[in-house]
């Protein structure tokens, strides 16, 4: 995918469609998020499979799009880490650098109303869960003898 070229193209009405916010709002986080990785890449390292534009165009499009993490790294023929990781740091600069980030609970919280904003943090996240053995699946718990069970 270029998507330099397809974002040069693209109508100013169109951003609110595709990333949800308007396109002076997506070139300030474009320009926020190339100063911080032209900063990360001065300390060294390898440089990232997806350019700062692709993960930029990620970001917005997986909170947007309610997509999973496995649609976006198939297109970028990523593996879904990759993409996790891109969502992460771009949101994580962002709100490192105060322009994007949320005001704080006191502020969230008006005290003339009884109105609360509640926000709610609906990333994908993978479920920890432990190994399935054969102890695990075949235990028997002992019961002491003088008690009985007792059914809920």
């Amino acid at each position: 995918m270029d998507n330099e070229k397809r974002i040069r193209n693209l109508a100013e009405e169109k951003y609110q469609v595709l990333f949800g916010v308007r396109k002076t709002t997506f070139d300030a986080m474009l320009a926020i998020l190339e100063v911080a990785y032209e900063e990360m890449q001065k300390k060294g390292g390898r440089r990232r499979k997806l350019s700062v534009l692709d993960m930029l165009i990620i970001m917005p499009g997986y909170y947007h799009d309610y997509r999973t993490m496995e649609n976006p790294a198939f297109d970028y023929g990523v593996h879904k880490q990759r993409i996790s990781e891109a969502v992460d740091w771009g949101e994580q600069t962002l709100i490192k650098d105060g322009t994007f980030s949320l005001p704080s609970k006191r502020e969230l919280v008006n005290p003339d109303t009884d109105t609360v904003i509640a926000i709610a943090d609906v990333t994908e996240c993978q479920t920890e869960r432990p190994k399935k053995t054969k102890t695990i699946l075949f235990r028997k718990e002992e019961m002491p003898h003088n008690k009985r069970f007792v059914g809920y």
